[in-house]
């Protein structure tokens, strides 16, 4: 029997507030928390929100730490978070829940979980890495999309560069399915990924329409890197320039480009053909 449980049945309680800001504002998610060390570095660990109970499953399963779960016994049975070590558990009432739950069908769990920054040098890659970078991305749903697709063609890493949407955005980890928490995500600048790309002999493929060649004409089979641009203005000439060659999916018709998590999935899956082929 949990002795750590609080009753909540106010929208007006301050940790209710709390989850609801921390929701909303990156600013907050930010502040919240405290330092940790890792390593021989001292880091800040926010928090941020995890909604739902495969997510939270996948959450632990990842190392993350819980700070606090909020449950709604008519919608989550007590069971369910018997096997996670939870410092704080708040039982809130139908109405609190209705309130704090970002989207419906989430099963009547809300978690405040601890933030952890990884760096570039964090990541332990595989022989022949499979790289995603994206630039600049601004929709959360889509990095989201993104992280799902890496995670299904056994990417290494998803590498963000100067980042326009916080990626603990609840919207992003909801729309990763779980692939926020199965695949290293990294916030850096697109200077520093090509230093680190170009100083462990990653090749970078950029996906652009000028001067480019088909994408299934492109070897992927060594260590790559897909990088990837706004659908509005594409990559920036920083990066036109790093590459070792440019990439591009035909379009057949009207449109000239397709949503960016979409084209990051088909090069995903070319260079998990191509890998697989090669294997037999």
């Amino acid at each position: 029997m949990r002795t750590n449980i609080t009753f909540l049945s106010s929208l007006q309680n301050p940790k209710v507030k709390q989850l609801l800001t921390l929701q909303q504002k990156s600013s907050e998610r930010r502040k919240a928390g405290l330092f940790v060390v890792e390593g021989h570095e001292r880091r800040k660990a926010g928090l941020f929100v995890v909604e739902g109970q495969r997510e939270l499953g996948h959450c632990v399963d990842a190392g993350f730490e819980l700070e606090a779960v909020f449950c709604c016994p008519e919608l989550c049975p007590e069971a369910v978070l018997d096997r996670y070590s939870i410092p704080y558990i708040y039982h809130v009432s139908p109405e609190v829940y209705e309130k704090i739950a970002y989207r419906g069908g989430t099963e009547g769990v809300v978690a405040l979980v601890r933030t952890r920054q990884l760096q570039l040098n964090d990541l332990q890659l595989s022989e022949h890495p499979l790289l995603v970078v994206v630039e600049s991305v601004e929709k959360p749903g889509n990095l989201g999309a993104i992280l799902r697709s890496a995670d299904a063609a056994g990417a290494d890493a998803v590498i963000v560069c100067d980042p326009l949407t916080d990626l603990f955005n609840p919207n992003l980890i909801r729309s990763s399915v779980g692939g926020f928490f199965s695949v290293p995500t990294v916030a850096t600048t697109s200077e520093a990924c090509i230093a680190f790309l170009k100083a462990r002999n990653i090749r970078i493929l950029t996906a652009q329409l000028q001067d480019s060649h088909l994408y299934y004409d492109t070897d992927m089979r060594c260590g790559t890197a897909l990088v990837m641009g706004t659908e509005a203005t594409g990559l920036t000439d920083q990066w036109r320039q790093a590459a070792d060659a440019h990439i591009r999916i035909p379009m057949l018709g009207r449109i000239d480009s397709l949503n960016v998590s979409v084209s990051t999935a088909i090069l995903l899956f070319e260079a998990v053909r191509q890998r697989l082929n090669s294997q037999q």
